[in-house]
């Protein structure tokens, strides 16, 4: 674990990223740095955000979804799910959050350079691993085959449709299943583990990355040891 500061950050951009008929509200916040430099930061790890002087809401811990190599911001993906979450989701564009971090393990991918790599979560459990396919475009070469397998309730739930899309160009697969699906999606609809099931996996040279509820963990981890995964190939930012 890296070494862990305190920040006064300034809130850039707050977008709304799930669609705009969603009843769950899900945005990217975007911070910057008040008269300071971002430390770099391995892929998932996390931080606590607060309000200055405030206990109440509680602060709270948020993964990173932002490039970890020279960041200029910090960028989270953040559900309306509770006080904390749902003020941020909310905030104006120039407040000011109190951030610590960045903490955790994070995904460190460095010796499994030459290996397969899966990124496994659900919701905004995409977060951590946004920041690990980003630093993954940067040193493409090092790895072999990528896949992301991401899951979502309903189509109106999915996040980074686009960005998604774009990470084809830098041979980076892509598998959406859909909770709750409908007639014109042609994806995998259940859980993601069924997704894993259904492709599956092989783990002998391989690493997995997993990010979500922990239910979906526990899911997910029990399908990939019965593909053959050994537990130090299923990795947790945490």
């Amino acid at each position: 674990m890296q070494h862990s500061s305190t920040y006064r950050m300034r809130v850039k951009e707050n977008i709304r990223m799930t669609a705009p008929d969603c009843r769950d509200t899900v945005v990217k916040l975007t911070l910057e740095p008040i008269n300071t430099t971002l430390a770099s930061f391995i892929p998932g790890q996390f931080v606590m955000i607060g309000l200055p002087g405030l206990d109440d809401p509680a602060p709270g811990y948020f993964a990173i979804a932002s490039t970890p190599e020279n960041p200029q911001v910090y960028e989270f993906f953040i559900k309306d799910a509770g006080p904390l979450s749902s003020y941020l989701c909310h905030v104006d564009v120039g407040a000011i959050l109190e951030v610590d971090g960045p903490m955790g393990k994070g995904f460190d991918l460095t010796r499994f350079k030459g290996d397969d790599v899966y990124l496994i979560g659900v919701g905004t459990g995409i977060a951590p691993l946004h920041s690990v396919c980003l630093n993954i475009v940067r040193h493409r070469e090092d790895y072999g085959r990528v896949i992301i397998y991401a899951g979502f309730l309903t189509e109106l739930h999915q996040l980074l449709t686009d960005e998604l899309d774009e990470w084809a160009k830098y041979d980076i697969e892509v598998s959406v299943s859909l909770e709750i699906g409908h007639e014109d999606w042609d994806g995998p609809i259940g859980y993601v583990q069924h997704a894993l099931e259904s492709d599956k996996l092989d783990g002998a040279h391989a690493v997995a990355c997993l990010a979500g509820m922990s239910s979906m963990v526990d899911a997910c981890t029990k399908t990939l040891q019965n593909l053959g995964f050994n537990d130090n190939r299923i990795l947790l930012n945490h």
